[in-house]
């Protein structure tokens, strides 16, 4: 009988250990679903909406213009036609995309939010035929001397007109004397 009780006793111990670790993987998930928990976002999007469309996995199928660190991640936006189920959804997509197939998980999104400042009225551009247009220098702001290695180099800070908010850019001085010289004329 003493070698049944052993064995017996070795069961047990085995059963006892086996539960412990059971309960310490569980606790063990349940804290990593709480780290989890905490970042995931409940993204809801309604027919009509409008969302950027990541597009970083398709390197290898699609090429969007540039390559490596300059490619693009999202593109877009495009329109919600339909909720497919809580996190899928069909986008209109334009023609170029037609190989694609036009369902998409949530995670795939970034939320577009339109933004009046980025829209400038195009009665403000004068437009040339090649479909460009040269912004107009307003003033010189403040000037600069940027030290390198072995010379110097005076910068100008320039605000421009053409833009609706308020923008200044810092440009060689040098250049800007040539190309726009009234700047400079008036004590600047």
């Amino acid at each position: 009988m003493a070698p049944f009780e052993a064995l017996y006793d070795l069961v047990h111990e085995i059963e006892d250990k086996a539960k412990l670790i059971c309960e310490q993987l569980k606790d063990a998930s349940n804290r990593q679903k709480s780290y989890v928990d905490l970042r995931r976002r409940d993204i809801k999007n309604q027919v009509g909406d409008k969302v950027f469309l990541k597009v970083s996995p398709w390197k290898k199928v699609l090429r969007f213009g540039k390559k490596s660190k300059l490619s693009l991640r999202f593109i877009g936006p495009y329109e919600v036609i339909e909720e497919i189920g809580p996190v899928a959804y069909y986008l209109l997509l334009l023609l170029e995309l037609e190989r694609i197939h036009d369902v998409f998980h949530v995670s795939m999104f970034r939320r577009y939010r339109s933004n009046p400042s980025h829209i400038v009225p195009i009665k403000k551009i004068e437009v040339r035929s090649g479909l460009s247009y040269e912004e107009e220098p307003v003033a010189i702001l403040d000037r600069e001397v940027k030290l390198l290695h072995s010379k110097t180099v005076p910068l100008v800070k320039v605000l421009w007109c053409n833009q609706k908010t308020v923008e200044a850019t810092r440009e060689s001085e040098d250049i800007m004397r040539r190309q726009y010289p009234y700047l400079f004329d008036s004590g600047a």
